[in-house]
């Protein structure tokens, strides 16, 4: 037998669940983690954006947001964007401890030849 009571309900549950029926109020949240900079943005349209900066170094990373009915900094207090963010800061301090066989702080680079300060006249 076909239960109608239990399809509406699918349904309804369905369309609540899709993120991208909804319209967010941004938030952005910000905060000092392990010697740099995190700012946690939501955008309107769902779509949240993860900064990580330190030391000059700045990655970042999207995420869609997981529970519409959730405030954002409860999301972010239980977690559910960590593993993106534990992403950024490996990344960011892989970038940190490596190092340029080209490029060195304690290199001096040869200067160039100085530009006459007037342009030749007898052109």
């Amino acid at each position: 037998m076909f239960d109608i009571k239990s399809f509406f309900k699918r349904e309804v549950e369905k369309k609540l669940i899709d993120v991208d029926d909804y319209i967010f109020m941004p938030e952005r949240v910000e905060m000092e983690l392990e010697g740099g900079l995190l700012n946690c943005v939501l955008n309107s349209d769902g779509r949240v954006d993860i900064f990580y900066s330190k030391e000059g170094v700045t990655e970042v990373s999207s995420a869609s947001r997981k529970h519409p009915f959730t405030s954002f900094e409860t999301e972010l207090n239980h977690g559910v964007y960590d593993d993106v963010i534990d992403d950024l800061i490996k990344e960011v301090s892989k970038i940190i401890d490596g190092s340029s066989k080209y490029f060195r702080r304690n290199k001096v680079l040869p200067s160039t030849a100085a530009l006459p300060s007037k342009p030749p006249t007898d052109l």
